[in-house]
């Protein structure tokens, strides 16, 4: 009989792989840097364990959205007290902290355990095409 290979955590190879987001729709780039970030891209593939590579997105300043987005959609934070709940326009933080925007919406599709936090550490992201990862990856 054969049995499915589990993978194990010290076992894992871990590449870098850059994105670049230019004229690409967010979504679409955000579920592609989902999908890495899991390792669900690999035949060792392993639900219990963190087997996803690390990611780079550059000029992520320069993306698109599809339909209207940019203006109507909000995200909310909460402190925890009464009243304390702000809106910001997905607009504002787009132009703001693009960075930031990436990272929330890479974190609504990964896992909400420690294993998504830790998958989330791996993501980086930056609005320029400059990053201080190149020694990193292969060429």
């Amino acid at each position: 009989m054969k049995f499915t290979q589990m993978a194990k955590a010290n076992e894992i190879e871990r590449d870098w792989v850059v994105v670049d987001a230019t004229n690409k729709v967010f979504g679409r780039i955000i579920t592609e840097v989902a999908t890495i970030l899991r390792g669900k891209h690999k035949p060792s593939y392993t639900p219990h364990v963190d087997c996803g590579d690390y990611v780079i997105i550059i000029n992520a300043s320069k993306a698109k959205f599809s339909g209207n987005k940019l203006e109507s959609k909000n995200y909310y934070t909460h402190s925890g007290y009464f009243g304390s709940t702000k809106t910001h326009k997905m607009s504002d933080m787009f132009e703001k902290n693009p960075e930031k925007l990436y990272k929330l919406a890479t974190r609504g599709m990964l896992p909400k355990t420690k294993l998504g936090k830790d998958m989330l550490k791996k993501l980086k992201v930056y609005a320029g095409s400059e990053h201080p990862h190149t020694a990193q990856i292969k060429g």
